[in-house]
């Protein structure tokens, strides 16, 4: 009993340490975001839609074609909103931050050019008013801390989503 006392306390302890370490990766204050790619061109025949609440009245995708993971850690991507009913159709392209639960829009356009943000800035998650944004990071593309270890799992995770209680 004692060298299986021994090896879940060292195991436990190497579990600690790998936290610690993949923590200090994706925030480090010396953290620089690399220049980010110029907005992507986007279908909005082939949305992923994100799991919003019920009282939204548009709806969301991202197009998982645009979606890329950044040496930085940042996640980019295309969301789509649009009414229901059709009509206007507002695309985003925007950066979450795992590590630090922040988000950033990069450039918006209402259906033809895009239009670039004159100083974007990141945003902490809990207070920007895109509710889109935090829905789709926590869905999808961040686990914890850190961006999920693939694009490929972010789109399974949209295609298959795990409905929270309201």
């Amino acid at each position: 009993m004692q060298g299986a006392s021994r090896i879940l306390a060292i195991a436990a302890l190497c579990m600690g340490i790998s936290g610690i370490v993949a923590a200090q990766i994706f925030s480090q204050d010396d953290w620089v975001e690399s220049v980010p790619p110029p907005p992507p061109a986007f279908s909005t025949t082939k949305l992923i839609p994100i799991t919003m609440p019920r009282y939204m009245t548009l709806d969301f995708g991202v197009d998982p074609a645009t979606i890329v993971i950044t040496g930085d850690g940042v996640v980019r991507y295309v969301v789509v909103a649009r009414n229901p009913s059709g009509g206007a159709v507002n695309a985003f392209y925007e950066g979450v931050r795992c590590a630090t639960a922040e988000v950033k829009g990069y450039a918006r356009s209402t259906g033809g050019e895009w239009e670039m943000a004159s100083d974007p800035q990141w945003k902490p998650l809990r207070f920007v008013n895109s509710s889109y944004s935090k829905a789709l990071a926590t869905q999808a593309l961040c686990s914890g801390a850190a961006p999920r270890s693939s694009v490929r799992e972010m789109v399974q995770r949209l295609e298959r989503p795990v409905r929270e209680i309201e």
